[in-house]
């Protein structure tokens, strides 16, 4: 699997725990192995930039997904379809406003924030109720999975 995550800002961010962390979501969601992922962190006002360009929104936030070709997670019986997953942007700086406000770690927004960016890479979305429960549950157990297994790396 290809994970490349490039942080062009002046936040320090662990980009081999981002690397790791994706690694492991995605194995858990059983992409294919030649999958591909770009992770990028940008400042505000690149990020500024993208929401107005792609969701003609104001301001910076906190995460993009940039999905390229289709793929979804696979069940146990079914095999994964290689391809480009595609690109994950995060701002940390927006990212560390949200974690002070919910009282954790820049480094726990982040976590939050790049399984939110996969799971909408893989088709996730969170508009209806329905699909508001899939994800947002989806992405608590695998942030659970993988904050336990990084303890037990520490």
């Amino acid at each position: 699997m290809s994970i490349e995550v490039v942080n062009e800002t002046d936040v320090a961010i662990d980009v081999d725990s981002l690397e790791a962390q994706a690694r492991f979501t995605l194995g858990r969601l059983r992409i294919h192995p030649q999958a591909d992922l770009s992770v990028v962190l940008i400042d505000e006002a690149a990020m500024t930039d993208l929401h107005v360009k792609w969701m003609d929104e104001p301001g910076p936030t906190d995460v993009m997904s940039f999905p390229m070709d289709e793929l979804r997670p696979t069940k146990d019986d079914e095999e994964p379809e290689e391809g480009l997953l595609g690109d994950v942007v995060i701002c940390p700086q927006v990212a560390a406003k949200q974690a002070e406000a919910a009282g954790h770690r820049l480094e726990d927004e982040v976590a939050l924030l790049l399984t939110h960016g996969i799971l909408h890479l893989l088709g996730y979305d969170h508009a209806e109720p329905e699909e508001h429960a899939e994800m947002f549950g989806l992405q608590a157990r695998l942030l659970a999975e993988w904050v336990a297994l990084a303890a037990g790396d520490r």
